[in-house]
């Protein structure tokens, strides 16, 4: 079925089903956003998928999947989580802007390559960023992570998932040494939105300060 899918209907599903995890509705102007397009535009191509049977469209609820349209959101995410695991693992590219790259190949590339890759690879779960990898059956994993912006002063952590989404805050991240998979202590939390202070295992220094918005970007397990 995949195969079938324009690129601009195969960047709608992923990026509905990443707005909705699979259960809630997306609105259309969240839509445009996440996509940059117009809200028109969006409106008109949420009625086609609708015909199509990709997604239900309900009048001031907004869209969501259908099972089909899960199928193919989840196929495309696998591609691209594949992509970037090869990309970085196997040719050296910089886990800050991979993303772009696997972007521009997802939609060009053929199952049968993603699977050679993915064997290649040892069938890996995660991506570089934590991001689980949905399976060859349309599974994927639902980590029961939480946000570093909501542990309170005194909660060990380690990281899980970053976000891939912007190169400059994951250059940041890595240059004071948070990344999936390093364990983290909060040891202060300023009230009011202010920053967290961090101790950061392996770094030097150990502490380090971050922003509430930043540390809602970080999923996180608490130990």
């Amino acid at each position: 079925m995949t195969a079938t899918l324009s690129r601009s209907v195969e960047d709608y599903l992923k990026a509905i089903y990443q707005l909705t995890e699979g259960t809630a509705d997306a609105a259309t102007t969240e839509i445009a956003q996440r996509l940059d397009l117009t809200p028109a535009s969006v409106t008109g191509m949420v009625k086609r998928m609708a015909e199509a049977g990709l997604l239900e469209h309900e009048p001031y609820r907004g869209v969501r999947l259908t099972a089909q349209g899960k199928t193919g959101a989840l196929a495309v995410m696998r591609r691209h989580r594949i992509l970037e695991t090869y990309l970085i693992t196997q040719l050296g590219y910089d886990w800050s802007t991979v993303h772009q790259e696997a972007e521009r190949l997802e939609h060009a590339v053929s199952d049968e390559l993603i699977e050679r890759m993915a064997r290649n690879l040892g069938d890996p779960r995660y991506d570089p960023h934590g991001a689980p990898i949905p399976t060859r059956d349309g599974r994927i994993e639902r980590p029961a992570y939480q946000r570093l912006a909501d542990m309170d002063a005194g909660t060990s952590v380690t990281v899980r998932q970053v976000g891939d989404d912007d190169s400059e805050r994951l250059r940041y991240l890595e240059s004071i040494g948070i990344m999936p998979m390093v364990e983290l202590t909060v040891l202060d939390k300023a009230p009011f939105g202010g920053p967290l202070t961090l101790r950061v295992a392996g770094a030097e220094p150990g502490e380090r300060v971050i922003g509430l918005e930043l540390a809602g970007h970080l999923m996180v397990e608490r130990k």
